[in-house]
C-alpha cells in the first residue's frame, strides 16, 4: 500500500475518515465564531433584557438557527470542495417530493410519540387532562410558537448529524460507521439536558465518570433515536423526511400532549394537554419525560422497522446518484488542493 492510499481512496477523493475530520474541526470553528458574535452582541444589551430573550421562544429560535446556519454552511463547503458534489447533495434542495417527505415524516413522528405514550398510558404510567377551556388561547400560542421552535431545533440537529457526517460515510459505503458515530454523539449532546438520570454508578475516578451517564435508558433512547432518524434520511437521501419525524415528535410530546422534551419543558409554558406521570419511572422515563422510558425504547424500534420498509417515502433517482457512491474525479485525474470537480456527477447506478 502506497502513502497515498492512507489520504485517496480509489476514486482520487480524500478518504470518508480523514472528510469527516475536516468537516468536524471547521464546523466547531464557524460555531465558535458565530457564538462570539452573537455574545457580542448580547453584551450590548441590559442583563434585565437579554436574559429573558434567551430564555424565550425566540432566543431558542435564534440559537438554533446559529446551530443551523455553521452546520448546513461547513457540510455545504465540505460537499462542494472536498468532494465535488452538487449542494443539492446535502438534502436541502426542494427536490422533487420534498414536500411530501416532510408532512409523511411529520405524520410518522407524531403518530410515533403518541404509540409511545399510549402504551405508558395502558401501562397506568400516564394520565392526559385537556387544559381549562380558559387556557386555550395560550395553548394555541403555544402550539404555533413552538412549532417553529422545533422546526428550527430539528432542522439544525438533522444539519449536523444527517447530514455531512452521515452522509459522507454512506458515499464510502461505511453507512453503518456513520449511523454508530453520529447517533453516539447525538446521545453525548443530549447529556446536559435537564433532569437527565444518574446512569449505574460503577465508576468513580474522574476519567471514567463519564461514562456513568451513559448506562441509563435516557441515553440508550436518544442513541436509538439518532439510528431512527439515520434510517429516516437513508430511506430517502434528503433531509426533508427526518426533519419532519423529528421536529413532530417533539411538538407532539411537548406541545400538545405536555410532556418534558428531552428533560425540558420551558418550551411549551401551556400545552393543549397536562400529563400526570403516575411511574414507575422505567416506564415513564420520570422528570426527564418519556424519552427516558422503556414505553419510547419499544415505539422507536418498531418505528424504525416500519420506516426502513414503508412504501410511502422513497430516494430519487438524482438523489440517489448523488448520495450512493464516490464522486470520482474526471479521468482519475490526481487530487490538487487547488483543484476540485464542483460539477462532475456520477452517472446513475
Amino acid at each position: 500500500m502506497e502513502t497515498s492510499d492512507i489520504f485517496f481512496n480509489d476514486a482520487g477523493r480524500l478518504r470518508s475518515g480523514w472528510r469527516l475530520l475536516i468537516f468536524t474541526a471547521v464546523y466547531f470553528v464557524v460555531l465558535s465564531v458565530f457564538g462570539a458574535i452573537f455574545s457580542a452582541a448580547l453584551s450590548l444589551i441590559p442583563e434585565r433584557v437579554s436574559q429573558p430573550f434567551l430564555e424565550s421562544a425566540w432566543g431558542w429560535v435564534l440559537q438554533g438557527l446559529i446551530l443551523f446556519v455553521s452546520a448546513a454552511l461547513v457540510g455545504w463547503g465540505c460537499t462542494a470542495l472536498i468532494e465535488g458534489l452538487s449542494l443539492r447533495a446535502l438534502g436541502w434542495a426542494l427536490h422533487q417530493g420534498w414536500l411530501r417527505d416532510l408532512v409523511v415524516g411529520s405524520l410518522i413522528g407524531a403518530a410515533s410519540l403518541v404509540l409511545a405514550a399510549s402504551v405508558s398510558a395502558a401501562l397506568g404510567g400516564f394520565r392526559f387532562t385537556f387544559a381549562p377551556k380558559a387556557l386555550f388561547p395560550m395553548a394555541a400560542k403555544t402550539l404555533v410558537l413552538s412549532a417553529l421552535v422545533f422546526l428550527i431545533a430539528g432542522a439544525a440537529e438533522e444539519a449536523l448529524f444527517r447530514g455531512y457526517p452521515l452522509q459522507t460515510m454512506t458515499r464510502a459505503h461505511l453507512p453503518w460507521v456513520g449511523i454508530i458515530l453520529t447517533c453516539v454523539f447525538f446521545g453525548v449532546v443530549h447529556l446536559n439536558n435537564p433532569n437527565v438520570p444518574a446512569g449505574l454508578q460503577l465508576f468513580s475516578t474522574p476519567y471514567l465518570r463519564f461514562i456513568n451517564k451513559l448506562i441509563n435508558i435516557s441515553f440508550l433512547n436518544t442513541a436509538l433515536a439518532g439510528v431512527w432518524l439515520a434510517v429516516a434520511y437513508l430511506r430517502t437521501r434528503s433531509l426533508w423526511f427526518p426533519l419532519g419525524v423529528h421536529w413532530s415528535w417533539n411538538w407532539m410530546m411537548g406541545a400538545v400532549l405536555g410532556l418534558p422534551v428531552s428533560g425540558i419543558k420551558e418550551l411549551t409554558p401551556q400545552p393543549l394537554m397536562s400529563a400526570a406521570d403516575q411511574g414507575p419511572a422505567w416506564l415513564t422515563g420520570g422528570s426527564y419525560g418519556i424519552e427516558g422510558g422503556a414505553a419510547c425504547t419499544l415505539v422507536l424500534i418498531v418505528s424504525t422497522i416500519f420506516i426502513w420498509r414503508t412504501r410511502l417515502v422513497h430516494a430519487t433517482e438524482e438523489m440517489r446518484r448523488l448520495t450512493e457512491k464516490e464522486n470520482p474525479l474526471p479521468l482519475n485525474k490526481p487530487l490538487s488542493i487547488t483543484e476540485t470537480s464542483t460539477d462532475y456527477v456520477p452517472p446513475a447506478p
